[in-house]
This record gives structure tokens, sequence and C-alpha cells, in this order.
């Protein structure tokens, strides 16, 4: 399912690696044809932004986003174990996992790390892939509705993975959605959350490449002219 490749690549950091990319990931949505196409439709603004914007201004907004508030933060467990002993068991178990589906984890981000998940499950069986995601879709469902408050061009991601997780609101849902949201502008709080050190469970970050440039290495497609650019 590259569907999930192409959904992880468009929640990594922006390069411009990604821009130029971005006709291969709208081709790979279109063609397996696992999303609607009202709701391939809402990720245009999206694309459309990553194609043509200016590459520090997407880079600020997404570090402003998913770096700079823990509600939105794309590291799964941070939402329910926080920096607790506990996210180092489940980070384990998560490593676990993925060295059984044969997956290795390469570059500097954490293994609950959204993008990271969805490329593994880009090499799995499409349910069993579906149920490891149903498995986070309390969080999905959080971080979706979150966006969408926000009225984020990255909430119609977020959207997606919830109808291929295939879950809806759950009371686990609406306690992580009870929680106060982070303002990303209020950097003295944002400090006393972040204040703890984060533990390293992967690859040293120092070393390889970073986790965006190992997922579009394996978009592997080559795409004609954008759609919406060929229709001009």
């Amino acid at each position: 399912m590259k569907t999930y490749r192409a959904l992880s690549a468009l929640l990594t950091y922006p390069t411009p690696e990604l821009q130029a990319a971005v006709p291969s990931i709208w081709q790979t949505l279109s063609k397996e044809e696992f999303l609607r196409p009202s709701q391939l439709a809402t990720l245009d603004p999206l694309l459309t932004e990553l194609e043509n914007g200016d590459i520090y201004d997407l880079q600020e907004r997404y570090v402003l986003q998913f770096d700079r508030a823990r509600t939105l933060s794309l590291n799964l467990f941070e939402h329910i174990h926080g920096e607790s002993r506990d996210r180092g068991g489940a980070m384990v178990d998560l490593l676990e996992t993925y060295r059984a589906g044969g997956f290795d984890l390469v570059g500097p981000e954490l293994p609950d790390h959204l993008p990271v998940l969805l490329e593994f499950l880009s090499t799995q069986d499409p349910e069993q892939a579906r149920a490891i995601l149903a498995d986070a879709g309390h969080i999905i469902v959080a971080l979706a509705e979150r966006l969408a408050r926000r009225e984020s061009v990255y909430a119609p991601v977020l959207a997606a993975l919830v109808t291929l997780a295939q879950v809806g609101t759950t009371p686990e849902a609406e306690a992580l959605l009870s929680e106060k949201d982070d303002d990303p502008e209020d950097l003295e709080a944002l400090d006393a959350v972040w204040e703890e050190a984060m533990v390293t469970f992967g690859p040293d970050p120092n070393a390889g490449c970073p986790v965006s440039r190992d997922i579009l290495a394996r978009m592997d497609i080559q795409a004609p002219a954008h759609p919406r650019a060929a229709s001009q």
C-alpha cells in the first residue's frame, strides 16, 4: 500500500525533495484508490502549498504545529505516556513489531513517529496494516480533530488516516481531546512541557539521513505533470 507511504511523506518536515515529489505523491494516492475522490480533493490545498510554497514558510509552519505543540506531536506515545517509563517499554514493543515485519528503522526519528509508522505499514498486508493503525486510532482521531479546529491544511491527512483505520471517536479519544490544547506561541509554557530530555530509542540522531529523505527515496514513481497543472 503505497498510499501509506505517500501520506507518510506529506507528514514529514518540508524539504525541496518533498516539493519535487508532490506529483508522485498525488499519482500514488489517485492510482491506488484507497481514498474516495472527495477525500482526495481535501488534500489538494496541502499538496498545492507544498509544491508551490516558499520552503522556509512551509518549514516554519510545520515546526510551529508539530514540534512546538505537544498536543499535536507526531510522536504517538507522547499523547498517552508522556516521558514516563511506560513509554520506553512501548517503544521496545514497537521496535520488535517492526523487526518481526522485516522493517529496519533508519534515520533519527523515534519508532512512534507517525511518518515512520506509516512507512512500516506500507510494507505490510493491507488488513494487518489497518489493524495496527487502528490500535493507535484514538490518537489519530484526536490529532485529526485538533488540526481541524485549527483549520490546518494538514488536517485532511489525519482524516484520511482515520478513514483507512476505520475508527471513530471513542472514550479514549474523547479523553485526549479533553486536554487543553498547547499554544505554540506561549514559549514559557512550552519550555515547561518539553524541559525533560527526550530519550533516544532509535539510531544515533546525528547519523544517517532524515526520515523524509528515506521515504521519498522509495517513492519510485515517475509521475507526469501534476493533474492540476496539466488541466491549465
